[in-house]
């Protein structure tokens, strides 16, 4: 029987229960809206729940508004909101993805799963600023872009946390040239070549 510890996450049966549901809902939709590699499936939890879970021990404290852009599968969003659930219950969630396909499998995973996550199916670019003490964004675009996209949308204390592959060190001084920030790079625990990082006070040079 499958417990917890299957996730290598630290959570309660509560939290398993509805990362177990998502895990059944991804594998029943992806042939048909392609949310993740195929490749991957076979090495989901490692890949993509475990890999998003480290995004949420970067959270700092008394987070009120959490956005993730690019949300696609829900990483590292939907497995951020499932955490927070049980961690962090005043946390608003908002997840935003303009693929209407996408969107509406959020939402299933959403009322299938019993956790409180608003979905938004719409560009960032065309969105109100969200004032968010954190965002985030997982496989959406350079880092360049990805600070464009967040820079309206975080209240001045807020951070920014994204996940990048080896070629990050190129994004990192490409988006110098645009912008001024703080950041701490954190050794990913799903793969030996990336990182998460933690960026804040983001200034547009």
């Amino acid at each position: 029987m499958s417990t917890a510890d299957d996730f290598g996450l630290d959570v309660s049966r509560e939290t398993f229960d509805r990362l177990s549901i998502y895990e059944v809902l991804l594998k029943k939709w992806n042939p048909v809206i392609n949310l993740v590699s195929k490749s991957s499936i076979a090495d989901l939890r490692n890949r993509h729940f475990i890999d998003s879970a480290q995004v949420f021990s970067l959270m700092p404290e008394g987070v009120k508004t959490w956005v993730d852009i690019g949300s696609g599968g829900g990483f590292p969003g939907m497995v951020c909101a499932m955490i927070c659930a049980e961690k962090s219950p005043n946390t608003e969630f908002h997840l935003v993805e303009s693929d209407m396909r996408k969107a509406t499998f959020l939402r299933s995973v959403a009322r299938e799963a019993a956790v409180r996550v608003q979905v938004h199916s719409e560009r960032i670019e065309k969105m109100d600023s969200f004032a968010a003490d954190v965002m985030s964004a997982r496989a959406l675009a350079s880092l360049d872009k990805l600070l464009e996209f967040s820079a309206p949308h975080l209240q001045k204390n807020g951070v920014a946390l994204f996940p990048k592959g080896e070629n990050y060190k190129s994004e990192f001084i490409k988006a110098q040239e645009n912008w001024r920030f703080d950041c701490e790079e954190h050794q990913s625990i799903t793969g030996s070549n990336s990182v998460v990082l933690k960026i804040g006070n983001i200034q547009r040079v």
